[in-house]
């Protein structure tokens, strides 16, 4: 986790965190390494939010969730379900 922003509400009352993550790896595509490196906007809402506001900046996690489109039509948005710390 690269950047949390600030505690807020959904209209439905629930409490909710937008992130950025950072990832960095390396694979092996048609045997050559190949070095990938991206950002990615997420956000957290519901009970989740607690553990991942319990997080350091830079701490690794694993999370599963799915990819929308951004409220604002700009890019996806990856929203976690699921947290394995």
């Amino acid at each position: 986790m690269a950047e949390r922003g600030s505690l807020r509400y959904t209209p439905a009352g629930l409490p909710a965190l937008d992130l950025q993550l950072q990832h960095e790896s390396e694979v092996s595509h048609e045997g050559q390494a190949r070095k990938v490196k991206l950002e990615l906007r997420a956000v957290v809402i519901g009970s989740l939010v607690s553990k991942v506001a319990a997080l350091s900046l830079g701490s690794p996690l694993t999370a599963s969730g799915f990819l929308a489109p951004a409220r604002n039509g700009k890019g996806i948005l990856f929203h976690i379900t699921d947290l394995a710390l």
